[in-house]
């Protein structure tokens, strides 16, 4: 008798019980974990049960006031500051940030929109403009009077904002609220804090731009000092909303309503700026990515690569004219072809699209004048003279105009760089000086430099004149060449 190949027996029943009690099973136990893992994770990360609302608010408004101590703390860590800014030194600038007394108003700023205080907001206000006004003056005075000042990398460190520092200020900002609002305050997270937003530092070196009549420095300076500010404020605000902190309560219903309404204008009034700092830092940091990747990316198949990318320039602007600058000076011109290739090849960096690529290689018609007239003298001499003497003459004036051409095109070349290389001068001149000691005659070279008097500075014309002379001495091996100052 043929076996049944469709046999449901009962044991093949239990199995197919049993696998489906299995499934079962395993659906339950990983429903189970994965409410393990919530409760792991809510318990990990919620820290609303350790605020200590009615302690935070104390805390933040004791910070708030700015007078005796507070005024002299403030004044001595701008000394502070100044001098560690000055002296190029980071451990310095990190300790006057630790005692900068800046953070409390600003914290007081974002409590009271967060919780519809009108008081504290307009003593915040107050305060922190009270405290930015002195910290300039104090800054101002220290860097005017003080005798040993130059552009120092901790002071341009603090002139250019990029998106970075929007990030730094934003969670700075989450982490010391967050801190400051945990029964039981973590200290080192203040601190932490207050050393990664530096606000004391920006409101130095726009002191220093005030002093120096250098006002690029000053209001980049300020512009970081805002950044941080906004955006302290903003993570205190969010923070304090999250957390639930209760919202002020007045008598009058009123008032209660006009000061909530007021509250929430001047939220949204913050929020604005916050936003468009955000996305314009966004957008200068995407250019300066893609300016860079650009200059290292397309110019690597031209000649001369090397000197292109190092003199190669770029500008941000964000009404739409930015621009990168390629500079040909000394070289061979690139062909038009080339430059239409690299101008359509911006439209691959989406960063890029709105700019303009310039190439700054104008040619001089000085060398074709010279040409020209060194040509009309030759041919009106040599109707007046024999054969014999238009062969000699026109021999001896080709080898000096070679010589004279050669010596133009070497100078004209070596001009470019000096104003590539030394912004500040304004006039460079060369002779073959004669000097004698009454024992022997000698010929030096001697490169005459005339600076531009509204932009360089003593110390600046000191190192400069050193560093050239060196170059030049190494540029064309002489050890004898000499150059002097016109002022």
């Amino acid at each position: 008798m043929e076996e049944n190949k469709f046999n449901f027996s009962e044991d093949d029943t239990d199995g197919a019980k049993a696998t489906g009690k299995s499934t079962q099973e395993i659906k339950k136990d990983a429903q189970g974990l994965l409410i393990s893992v919530k409760s792991f994770l809510k318990e990990l990360l919620d820290f609303r049960e350790d605020t200590d609302r009615d302690a935070t608010i104390q805390a933040i408004k004791n910070d708030i006031p700015f007078k005796g101590a507070t005024a002299w703390i403030l004044v001595f860590s701008v000394f502070v500051a100044s001098i560690g800014l000055n002296a190029n030194s980071t451990a310095v600038v990190i300790g006057a940030m630790l005692i900068s007394p800046l953070m409390g108003p600003i914290l007081g700023v974002g409590l009271s929109i967060a919780i519809n205080d009108i008081d504290t907001l307009r003593k915040s206000l107050i305060n922190l403009a009270t405290m930015i006004v002195l910290s300039l003056i104090t800054a101002f005075l220290f860097f005017w009077l003080f005798p040993l000042s130059e552009d120092t990398s901790e002071l341009l460190g603090r002139v250019k904002p990029d998106i970075r520092d929007v990030l730094i200020a934003f969670f700075g900002g989450l982490a010391l609220i967050i801190a400051r609002t945990k029964k039981g305050t973590i200290a080192s997270v203040i601190f932490g804090v207050a050393i990664a937003t530096a606000l004391m530092p920006p409101l130095c070196t726009a002191g220093y731009g005030l002093a120096k009549g250098n006002f690029e420095y000053f209001f980049g300076a300020m512009y970081l000092f805002v950044i941080n500010t906004i955006f302290i404020g903003l993570a205190t605000f969010i923070v304090l909303k999250v957390l639930g902190f209760p919202m002020l309560k007045y008598a009058n219903s009123k008032k209660r309503l006009l000061i909530s309404r007021a509250a929430m204008l001047l939220a949204i009034v913050v929020m604005i700026p916050a936003v468009w700092t955000f996305l314009n830092v966004l957008s200068e940091s995407n250019f300066d990515r893609d300016a860079k990747n650009f200059v290292y990316t397309e110019l690597e198949a031209l000649p001369h690569k090397e000197y292109l990318i190092k003199n190669a320039s770029y500008k941000y602007s964000d009404d739409g004219n930015s621009l990168i600058e390629i500079n040909t000076f000394g070289l061979d011109e690139i062909p038009q072809s080339t430059i239409a290739l690299l101008e359509g090849r911006l439209k691959n960096y989406s960063a890029l699209t709105k700019t303009t690529l310039v190439f700054n290689q104008n040619r001089s018609k000085n060398l074709d004048n010279f040409r020209y007239m060194e040509e009309l003298r030759t041919r009106d001499s040599l109707d007046l003279l024999t054969q014999t003497q238009k062969i000699t003459y026109l021999e001896n004036k080709v080898n000096q105009l070679s010589k004279l051409e050669r010596n133009y095109v070497a100078f004209e070349e070596l001009t470019k760089e000096v104003r590539i290389n030394y912004e500040t001068i304004e006039q460079i001149s060369y002779a073959n000086v004669i000097t004698s000691n009454f024992k022997k005659m000698d010929t030096v070279p001697v490169f005459s430099i005339r600076w531009v008097d509204s932009l360089a500075k003593e110390s600046t014309r000191r190192k400069d004149k050193q560093k050239l002379e060196k170059w030049l001495k190494l540029k064309f091996n002489l050890d004898t060449l000499q150059v002097k100052r016109l002022n």
